[in-house]
């Protein structure tokens, strides 16, 4: 069997991140496998060279990301079309994604080396944005893609269809759409529901809204929502996954729908999303 060859990525302004770095590539060159470093990485590093993410994901088998679940995201927007299998790391506490800790890396090294990991694939949603007849973005998101007010604190009007069906009109401070993999996260803070990552479906989640009676709908993800800013709002702007962000004019049409390509989440055998779920949200089973 062929060394496996692998790709270091750290967030570098991460507490830690220049020792646990130095260490993760040590352990796993000690185990026989051939490490690509990304270039800021490297840098932090001390090291020349390096690669971009992207060419990692064109050569490396799986990529390990050290840092947070933001490093993740970040991670996914940066490796392109070639979307390789992330191993996640935190220097943190515990993740949604990053679900393995350093005091486990030992363990971690010896799952990637021995290819022992178990993948699971998480779903993407693809935004779009209209202005007109011209596609002005696009872009995939891991999380989420939240449509949201600027710097006046003011509700916004957001017109909101399910294929091409009026669903209402939300006077809310914003709308979070997200993904399965992303309804831990804003969604949550938001109120929405928590999803299992293969449960097929988006959760569309108003911010503080003004009616009452809007509450978060689920919807399958074969279906297109779209979003619109009514006329005469304020400053509002669309983002995916907190990493890419623009403004759009009333009139102009958001799309959301499933994305055609799906990303690979590796964590160690037996590790499910029941039991980092149950770690991350601190659930005892008690009200106490």
């Amino acid at each position: 069997m062929s060394a496996p060859l692998i790709g270091l990525v750290a967030h570098t302004g991460k507490s830690g991140a220049l020792a646990m770095a130095t260490r993760l590539r040590d352990q796993l060159e000690k185990h026989g496998a051939v490490v690509c470093i990304e270039e800021r990485t490297a840098e932090m590093m001390g090291e020349a060279g390096g690669e971009s993410t992207r060419e990692l994901a064109n050569v490396c088998e799986i990529i390990v990301a050290l840092g947070g679940d933001g490093t993740i995201l970040h991670l996914v927007h940066e490796m392109g079309d070639d979307l390789k299998p992330i191993f996640g790391i935190n220097l943190g506490s515990l993740g949604f994604l990053t679900c393995v800790s350093t005091s486990a890396i030992e363990q971690a090294v010896e799952c990637i080396v021995s290819r022992s990991y178990v993948k699971t694939q998480r779903v993407l949603l693809e935004m779009e944005v209209r202005r007109g007849e011209t596609t002005i973005a696009r872009c995939i998101g891991l999380n989420d893609a939240v449509i949201s007010r600027g710097t006046l604190s003011r509700l916004i009007r957001l017109q909101t269809w399910i294929d091409g069906a009026a669903l209402t009109e939300y006077n809310a401070d914003g709308l979070v759409i997200s993904t399965p993999t992303g309804s831990t996260a804003y969604s949550l803070a938001a109120g929405g529901p928590i999803l299992t990552p293969d449960c097929g479906v988006f959760g569309i989640t108003p911010i503080c809204p003004h009616v009452l009676a809007n509450r978060s709908l689920i919807v399958g993800d074969s279906s297109t929502i779209a979003v619109s800013p009514c006329e005469h709002q304020g400053e509002i702007y669309v983002t995916v996954d907190g990493q890419e962000s623009m403004a759009i004019a009333p009139g102009d049409m958001v799309y959301i729908r499933k994305a055609r390509q799906s990303v690979p989440l590796a964590v160690l055998p037996g590790v499910s999303f029941f039991e980092v779920l149950r770690q991350k949200l601190k659930w005892s089973g008690t009200a106490i």
